[in-house]
């Protein structure tokens, strides 16, 4: 027998932190140590906490003195309050996820929202959020009794830490119809959630489930409940002494998770009694095995073990008056060229009696007949309840991957991953998790699709990162697609459109300038169309604006050079810096009259300019060539009245040959 401990098993950081206050407080030689309730659902904790001199009391006016430290489970204000009154030292021990659910319940309810806690009724925490509320706030424990709920104007749900996933989101679903404006706040821990997750999963793969934590703990009772519903047989226990030994009898895997209220050295002890347990049956079982010969018959599936391992064919121990042997050809579903790549000395293996005594004397066995056996079995039970099977890639064949799954499985190079896959040699030897799409078997014929399972975790990505965006949040991504207007930037299940205009604080010609395909970048969130699931982004506004205190860099009278970086009817664009375009107007290039800028100045040429006007505001700088310029005489044709044009300072100058409405259309339009 075999024990596997749950990830996130014990302790978590909320009970952690409210331990460590209270020991922390008992060394400061206080006299009156008081918690309200028991500090954690373990009675070994709270009796080892009354051995230093914490005492628990059910009610703040039992406190006559001293200190009261507020349990993880957190309390209302009105216990605080009456603390204050009564001259009471607090140390407040509550989870900071609880914390958090007491500030979103008191918004909310001051925001007029009729606040909803889904929750247990019952249970200290969702008391203490209720008192937040003015008490104002109402329970729902089950998508039942959301039903049953009147229609309200303004609904803000809340969770108590510790809810299960999948009871939120039903309840979530019931109460978005009662109300036209709802508001919604997973407050569930995260560390409650992937405590609850892995031991669901490990359930899942073990005989026997063992639950450690105080009988009286809602999150103990939770998990256990959780590890129950997968079929398991499960056992809630708070210490080692609770264990029976006949609910381990012939189980190959014990799977052993906590609650978060349950301490190390409870979890180690539970471990080593069940080793204890294990060995005594270990060495039981081999005296037995040692004594009995076991009688065989054809088709009977049996344990055995490898013994030796040849070119052709495997000896395996199994029980019987001599070894068995398996030939090469029942080795495996799939094509091998030796025993050697999938045996070795040692391995325990099921295997098909397919004949009790050939003609040489030895029995006939098959590994490849026993693992179809349970393979079509798992598989029709795996199409009928859509899970997800495992096999090892064996073989690329025309079109797509051949997979052993203890029967030969096909999987189309279509539905091998979301999207194209050029080379799938690179998927041979690896393990692939996909979903049974079509399974016959009396043809022996299984056709999967991993694509399926990426389909789906894509698909809870997206809704997942929906609920979490946010307009000003940052987020990294990775550059997807370019197309000449922007780039689309995958964040994660969604892609969000970076417009080249916000970029950079420059002009942009094209977006290759700046970024390639699978860049990863970081972005501004701009805005958020929930309705039309598109995500507009900003490179620049994480950028510094070359605009920003510009005055401190440039000033009237001061001359600049720059390129010229376009020309428009009007007059050409200077670029002082990365951001900062200033305008020389066709009246400032020349003391003489021109009839387009391109007569004196040209694009990517140097020019030397004084500045004649700076507007921080509107991010406009005006430059003059000809103030620099000595002044010439101005001849008689410089006093033949013309069209009068309206400069960019809505001046009026003489000799253009464009009047002031179609000038200032030009203007704009290239601005």
């Amino acid at each position: 027998m075999k024990t596997i401990l749950a990830p996130k098993a014990g302790f978590c950081f909320g009970v952690k932190r409210a331990l460590d206050l209270a020991m922390h407080t008992a060394k400061q030689d206080e006299k009156h140590i008081y918690t309200l309730g028991p500090l954690i659902h373990s009675p070994q904790v709270v009796e080892d906490l009354s051995r230093k001199g914490l005492k628990v009391v059910q009610d703040i006016e039992d406190i006559p003195e001293g200190v009261i430290i507020v349990r993880s489970h957190g309390v209302g204000p009105e216990v605080f309050e009456r603390a204050m009154e009564k001259g009471l030292k607090v140390v407040d021990a509550t989870c900071p996820f609880v914390k958090k659910a007491q500030e979103l319940a008191k918004k909310l309810n001051e925001q007029g929202y009729q606040v909803i806690v889904v929750g247990d009724k019952e249970h200290p925490e969702v008391t203490g959020i209720l008192g937040w509320t003015g008490h104002q706030g109402i329970v729902a424990e089950t998508p039942q009794q959301a039903d049953n709920m009147p229609a309200m104007n303004r609904i803000g749900i809340i969770s108590q830490t510790t809810q299960p996933e999948e009871n939120f989101n039903k309840i979530v679903s019931v109460l978005q119809q009662k109300a036209e404006d709802t508001i919604t706040f997973n407050t569930i821990c995260h560390a409650t959630r992937d405590r609850q997750d892995a031991a669901v999963q490990l359930a899942k793969s073990v005989d026997v489930m063992i639950v450690v934590g105080g009988k009286n703990s809602a999150n103990t009772q939770k998990l256990a409940r959780l590890c129950a519903d997968t079929g398991t047989p499960t056992y809630h226990i708070e210490t080692a002494a609770e264990i029976d030994s006949k609910w381990l009898y012939g189980v190959e895997l014990v799977g052993i998770t906590a609650g978060a209220s349950t301490p190390d050295w409870i979890i180690k002890e539970v471990r080593n009694y069940m080793d204890d347990v294990t060995n005594q049956e270990i060495e039981k079982q081999q005296l037995e095995e040692a004594l009995t010969v076991k009688e065989l018959h054809k088709g009977d599936v049996v344990n055995g073990v490898v013994v030796q391992v040849g070119d052709d064919e495997v000896l395996v121990d199994v029980g019987g008056k001599s070894e068995g042997v398996i030939p090469l050809r029942e080795c495996s579903c799939c094509d091998i060229r030796s025993p050697k790549e999938i045996f070795k000395v040692g391995d325990e293996i099921k295997v098909a009696v397919i004949r009790v005594q050939d003609d040489e004397g030895k029995i006939l066995l098959s590994k490849r007949k026993a693992d179809a056996e349970k393979a079509w079995d798992e598989l029709l039970q795996s199409a009928t309840d859509n899970t997800p099977v495992e096999g090892v890639v064996v073989e690329v064949v025309k079109g797509g991957l051949l997979l052993d799954l203890g029967v030969q499985a096909f999987m189309p190079a279509s539905l091998v991953e979301r999207g194209y896959v050029e080379d799938l040699s690179k998927y041979i030897g690896e393990k692939l998790q996909a979903k049974v799409i079509e399974v016959k078997k009396e043809s022996k014929r299984v056709i999967l699709s991993r694509k399926a399972i990426l389909e789906e975790e894509y698909n809870q990505k997206r809704l997942s990162l929906w609920k979490e965006l946010e307009e000003g949040q940052l987020r990294k991504g990775i550059v997807r697609r370019i197309t000449h207007y922007g780039v689309f930037v995958d964040l994660g299940g969604i892609d969000g459109l970076l417009h080249v205009s916000e970029m950079a604080w420059y002009r942009v010609g094209h977006p290759t300038e700046l970024l390639k395909e699978n860049d990863e970048i970081e972005v501004f969130v701009l805005g958020i169309d929930k309705e039309n699931e598109k995500v507009s982004l900003s490179l620049k506004r994480i950028l510094p604006n070359p605009w920003d205190n510009i005055e401190r860099k440039y000033s009237e009278g001061q001359v600049v050079t720059g390129k010229v970086v376009r020309l428009v009817p009007f007059g050409a664009f200077v670029e002082l810096e990365p951001g900062v375009d200033a305008l020389i107007h066709i009246s400032q290039i020349s003391q003489k009259r021109i009839g387009t800028p391109g007569e004196v100045v040209s694009v990517a040429e140097q020019v030397t300019a004084k500045i004649i006007d700076i507007d921080p505001q509107k991010h406009k700088i005006s430059l003059s060539i000809k103030e620099l310029s000595e002044k010439e005489p101005e001849s008689q044709e410089n006093h033949v009245t013309s069209n009068p044009v309206l400069q960019e300072d809505s001046t009026v100058t003489i000799g253009e040959n464009l009047d002031a409405e179609t000038h200032e259309k030009l203007k704009k339009a290239t601005e």
